[in-house]
C-alpha cells in the first residue's frame, strides 16, 4: 500500500488506487469462475439438471400430444372424422410459429433482465397455453380450430422462451468437464416427454375403451373428452416445477458480468459449491465494477470479428438443417406407422371400434419409435459429449443422416415394395432417429450456449434457436404442400431426398463452429479475460442501477 500514498496532505493517487482495485477485481473473478469450472458434480447440479430439464420434458410432451390429439379433433370436429389439410397443418404449425418470437423475445430478455427474473414467466405461459387449449370452445361465430390454434401459438411463445433459458442456466453453473453432459442431458427430456405423450394417450385411450365402445357409432362425445384430458395434463409437470423455477438463483456469471456485482457473485459461488443454497444480504453495500456492457454498438463490434460472426452464422444453420430434417421424419411418422403395423386399422372395424383401434396403434407406435431412436441416441450423446467433443459428434451425425437419407429417398419405391424391404426401411427410420439425437439435435445448442460472452449467450442463442423454427416451419409447411404431388405421397422420396442434401449443408456448417469441449465459457468468448474488469464503475452508473 505504501506505493499508493502520495505525499502528506494529498491522500491517494485515484489512478493508483483504480489499478489496484482492478487488479484485485479481476483476481477475485477469475478465482470465483475458476471454482465453478473445476467444482466436482454435486447435488446442486442434479438440481438444475431436474429443474431446467422438467421444461424440455413438457415442450416436448405438449409439442407431441398434438399428433394424437389432432387424430381425436378430426374425429369430432373434422369433415368425415378427420381435419383437412389447411386444419391439420395449423393446430401443428402455431407452436413452432410462435416459438420463433419466444426464443428471440426471451433470449432478449434474458441477457437484458436476468435469467432468474424470467425464468418461470415462460413456463407459466406454457401453463396458461396449455390450459387455454383444453377448454376451448365453439360457438356460432367461433371455431374451435381456430382457437386451439392461437392458444397453440401462445404456448409456443412460453416453449421458445424456455429454449434459451433451459440451456444458458446450466451451461453457466455447470463445470468445464461435465458441462456438455449436462446441457445435452437436460435436453434428452425431450425424448421422455415424447415417450410419455405417447404413454399418456394409451392410457387414455385404454380408459375411455368401454365408453367408446358401448357408444352409438355416431356419438363421438367420448373422443372430445379424451383430447382434452391428453393436452391438460401436459400443465402438470409445468405446475410441479413452477416454484422451483422462480426460486432458483441468479447464475453467477450474470451477477457478476451483467450486473457487474462481483463480491456478491463470489459469495454465491462459495455457497452454492458448499450446500446449495444462495444468501443475500440485503443490507449489503453493493459495488459495481465497470466491464464491457451491451448494447447495439457494442453488438454490431463483436459480431462484426468474423471470428465471432462465423460461429453465430454456423450454429444458425446448423439448427436450421436438423430442424427441416427433424420434423420431416415427424411428418412421416404416418407412414412408417403403417409400415410396422401400427397405422390405419382393419377396413372390418368399422364406428367406434375403428376409432380405438386406430388410437392404440398411433400411441403404440409412437412408443415404439421414441424408445427405438430418439431416447437412446440422446443418451449416447449426454455419455460421449465430453469425451469425443462436439464437433466430431455433429458431424458424423450430419453425415451418417446424409447417406440414410439418400438410402431412404432414391429406394424408396423398391423398399416399400416387399415386406422386407419394408421392415428395413422403418431401420432406417429409427436409424434417423438415432443419428439424429446422437448427433446434431442433440448438439446444437451447445456452441451458441457456450461460445459466446456472458452479456449476449442468451440471445445469441435465441437467434439460433430461432432459424432451426424456421426450419421447422418450412418443413412443416413445405411437407404438407409438396407430399402429394403426383399422387398420394408420391414426393415424399423426393423430400428424403431434400433432406440429404441439407444435411451436407448441415457438415460444412459443423466446420464454422468452434470445438467447446475443455474450455471455460470465458476463454471461448474471444475477449481479454485478464484485463476484463477496468475498475469501479462510475457513481452515475450506481444510481441508475439503484
Amino acid at each position: 500500500m505504501d506505493d499508493l500514498t502520495m505525499e502528506p496532505g494529498k491522500g491517494v493517487d485515484p489512478d493508483a488506487r483504480s489499478e489496484c482495485t482492478a487488479v484485485e477485481l479481476n483476481a477475485r473473478r477469475r478465482a470465483a469462475l475458476a471454482e465453478v469450472d473445476n467444482a466436482p458434480w454435486s447435488w446442486f447440479h442434479v438440481k438444475i439438471l431436474v429443474v431446467t430439464g422438467i421444461g424440455f420434458f413438457t415442450d416436448s410432451y405438449d409439442i407431441f400430444a398434438i399428433n394424437i390429439a389432432a387424430t381425436m379433433l378430426g374425429y369430432v370436429y373434422g369433415k368425415d372424422q378427420q381435419l383437412s389439410t389447411n386444419q391439420d397443418l395449423g393446430v401443428k404449425v402455431a407452436t413452432p410459429v410462435g416459438t420463433i418470437f419466444g426464443q428471440l423475445i426471451f433470449g432478449w430478455l434474458a441477457d437484458y433482465v436476468g435469467r432468474k427474473r424470467m425464468y418461470g414467466i415462460e413456463l407459466m405461459i406454457i401453463i396458461i397455453g396449455t390450459f387455454g387449449q383444453a377448454l376451448a370452445g365453439e360457438a356460432h361465430a367461433v371455431n374451435i380450430i381456430a382457437v386451439i390454434i392461437l392458444w397453440r401459438g401462445v404456448m409456443g411463445v412460453g416453449i421458445g422462451g424456455d429454449y434459451p433459458l433451459s440451456t444458458i442456466i446450466p451451461s453457466e453453473f455447470a463445470s468445464v468437464k461435465s458441462r456438455g453432459a449436462l446441457i445435452t442431458a437436460v435436453g434428452a427430456a425431450q425424448g421422455w416427454g415424447a415417450f410419455c405423450g405417447a404413454l399418456v394417450g394409451l392410457i387414455i385411450t385404454a380408459a375411455y375403451k368401454d365408453a367408446l365402445l358401448k357408444n352409438d357409432p355416431n356419438d363421438l362425445t367420448t373422443p372430445d373428452a379424451m383430447w382434452r384430458l391428453l393436452i391438460g395434463l401436459g400443465c402438470v409437470p409445468g405446475a410441479v416445477a413452477l416454484y422451483f423455477r422462480l426460486t432458483i438463483p441468479e447464475t453467477p456469471r450474470y451477477t457478476m458480468d451483467i450486473e457487474r456485482n462481483v463480491k456478491q457473485a463470489a459469495d454465491d459461488v462459495d455457497h452454492f459449491l458448499r450446500n446449495g443454497t444462495f444468501v443475500v444480504d440485503p443490507d449489503a453495500t453493493i459495488q459495481r465494477v465497470s466491464v464491457p456492457r451491451a448494447s447495439w454498438r457494442d453488438f454490431r463490434r463483436y459480431f462484426s470479428r468474423w471470428k465471432n460472426m462465423k460461429t453465430l452464422i454456423g450454429a444458425c444453420w446448423s439448427w436450421f438443417a436438423i430442424d427441416i430434417s427433424f420434423y420431416g421424419l415427424g411428418l412421416n411418422t404416418a407412414i412408417i406407422l403403417d409400415a410396422i403395423g401400427f397405422g390405419t386399422p382393419s377396413p372390418d372395424l368399422t364406428g367406434t371400434a375403428a376409432i380405438y383401434e386406430n388410437l392404440r396403434n398411433i400411441c403404440i407406435g409412437n412408443l415404439i419409435l421414441t424408445v427405438a431412436g430418439q431416447i437412446p441416441g440422446a443418451y449416447v450423446c449426454v455419455f460421449t459429449i465430453d469425451r469425443l467433443g462436439r464437433k466430431p459428434i455433429q458431424g458424423m451425425g450430419f453425415a451418417v443422416l446424409a447417406v440414410l437419407f439418400v438410402i431412404m429417398g432414391f429406394a424408396y419405391d423398391k423398399l416399400n415394395s416387399t415386406v422386407g424391404g419394408t421392415r428395413f426401411f422403418v431401420f432406417l427410420y429409427c436409424m434417423c432417429n438415432f443419428f439424429s439425437n446422437f448427433g446434431p439435435n442433440s448438439t446444437v445448442s451447445l456452441s451458441p450456449g457456450e461460445a459466446f460472452p456472458t452479456r449476449y449467450r442468451s440471445t445469441a442463442f435465441g437467434i439460433a434457436a430461432a432459424s432451426g423454427k424456421v426450419g421447422a416451419v418450412i418443413s412443416q409447411v413445405g411437407f404438407s404442400r409438396l407430399k402429394d404431388i403426383g399422387g398420394e405421397d408420391h414426393f415424399v422420396k423426393h423430400l428424403l431426398e431434400i433432406f440429404a442434401l441439407i444435411m451436407i449443408t448441415g457438415v460444412f456448417s459443423t466446420m464454422l463452429l468452434p470445438e467447446t469441449m475443455g474450455w471455460s465459457l470465458e476463454d471461448m468468448s474471444n475477449e481479454d479475460q485478464e484485463d476484463f474488469i477496468v475498475g469501479l464503475a462510475q457513481a452515475k452508473y450506481d444510481e441508475r442501477d439503484a
